[in-house]
């Protein structure tokens, strides 16, 4: 662990914090969602960590399911714009109560994506639960119902997050060395 601790520049939400705030989302989620067939959509992969944590925070019955939504490739730091569904769910959704489950909110463009998908096959609900919300970077809004932390503008990784694939398994959200990821995107800018 320690040879991707000396990439963080900061930590921003330590792994205590980040405890304490997943249990009172899951106490929340539990009083709102109390009675109601609840079915938790994390979007894959970032999200699998904050699911992992959320689903025992919940005290209600409810199930879980996966879809993987592509906005970013490779060493990429800014969304491409372009959304694609990667992986789709397993469950139908009609008349269900679907809480997203995201790790970031960033530009809007996946998540409105996501939304219109889903909206299609008629759920009884459709809200967001996310761990990080970058409001800065919003290019179209998103009605975001459970939010674990707003942060600002910077490149965070850990806890479900990555960069090309790699710093998912820190216990915390850290910010990377700039350094780390400016010289790859430099080198794919100049080669294209």
């Amino acid at each position: 662990m320690a040879d991707l601790e000396k990439d963080i520049a900061k930590i921003l939400i330590t792994r205590e914090q980040l405890a304490a705030r997943i249990a009172e989302l899951g106490a929340q989620i539990s009083r709102e969602y109390a009675g109601k067939d609840l079915l938790l959509v994390c979007v894959l992969k970032g999200g699998i960590l904050f699911l992992s944590d959320l689903v025992r925070a919940i005290r209600i019955p409810h199930e879980f399911d996966f879809m993987a939504i592509s906005s970013y490739g490779g060493a990429r730091t800014v969304s491409s714009g372009v959304v694609r569904i990667v992986m789709d769910l397993n469950t139908n959704i009609e008349n269900r109560n679907v809480l997203i489950v995201e790790d970031i909110i960033d530009t809007g463009h996946t998540l409105t994506y996501m939304i219109g998908n889903l909206r299609t096959r008629k759920p009884a609900s459709l809200k967001i639960c996310t761990l990080l919300n970058k409001p800065s970077r919003r290019e179209i809004e998103v009605p975001v119902d459970y939010v674990g932390f707003d942060i600002p503008n910077e490149f965070v990784v850990g806890y479900g997050l990555d960069y090309n694939e790699i710093y998912r398994n820190l216990p915390f959200v850290g910010v990377l060395k700039e350094e780390l990821y400016t010289r790859v995107e430099e080198q794919e800018h100049s080669a294209s």
